[in-house]
């Protein structure tokens, strides 16, 4: 099955290397491209792609606000943010606005193309090391949020949803509470379902606002 992706940055030569990259790929196609999120919108209007890779900041129209608007209008596009730092504040937002995970723009090609599938396949959340930290980091310095139902889980998708907030894909966590791979998808669906979220991004971001993770101390 082909991903169809489009390439957001107010950068000619960014997107031109991106692109190329990516068709490189037998089951990658680059059926778009823009300069700036309002065009991004635009764009992915008309084309309807399954993976957007978009910068964080843009003139006209930035990243984040291209990305609310996108995930607002079809629900089925994965955002990818491209970002020039790991601890950029903006990538938070992002997160919070709907996009599924974010990636350094200065990654090896192999690890571009492994972002994608992931995502394509909504296995679990980009980088999590990294996206952790940059969650946890800016999680401790806002307000918690109020009103996230985490009351509806059971404690077992309490505990799925720690795992995943961890970073861990489904396969590990069946490992971790020696239950089947299918088991695990049955609670991350209700998880997502019962938290009225769209992906493993926006379940990690409402486990650490809801306060059920912590942040680690740096």
């Amino acid at each position: 099955m082909t991903t169809r992706i489009v390439v957001v940055d107010d950068q000619d030569v960014v997107r031109a290397g991106f692109g190329a990259l990516l068709d490189t790929q037998d089951d990658f196609e680059v059926v778009g491209s823009a300069s700036d999120g309002a065009a991004a919108v635009r764009v992915c209007r008309e084309v309807r792609p399954d993976i957007v890779l978009m910068d964080v900041r843009m003139p006209e129209m930035d990243g984040i606000e291209a990305t609310r608007r996108i995930v607002a209008e079809r629900a089925e596009t994965r955002i990818v943010m491209l970002t020039t730092f790991d601890l950029d504040e903006h990538v938070y937002d992002a997160l919070a606005a709907g996009a599924s995970g974010f990636l350094l723009k200065d990654m090896v090609a192999e690890r571009l193309f492994e972002a994608v599938r992931v995502v394509a396949a909504g296995e679990a959340l980009l980088a999590p090391t990294v996206t952790r930290r940059l969650i946890g980091e800016f999680v401790r310095l806002r307000p918690r949020s109020e009103g996230v139902p985490l009351e509806g889980l059971t404690p077992r998708e309490r505990e799925v949803l720690t795992l995943i907030a961890e970073g861990l894909s489904n396969q590990e966590i069946a490992g971790r509470l020696v239950v089947s791979g299918e088991t695990v998808k049955s609670h991350v669906s209700r998880v997502l379902t019962k938290l009225g979220v769209r992906d493993r991004a926006q379940a990690v971001v409402a486990a650490y606002e809801s306060g059920l993770v912590v942040p680690r101390s740096p």
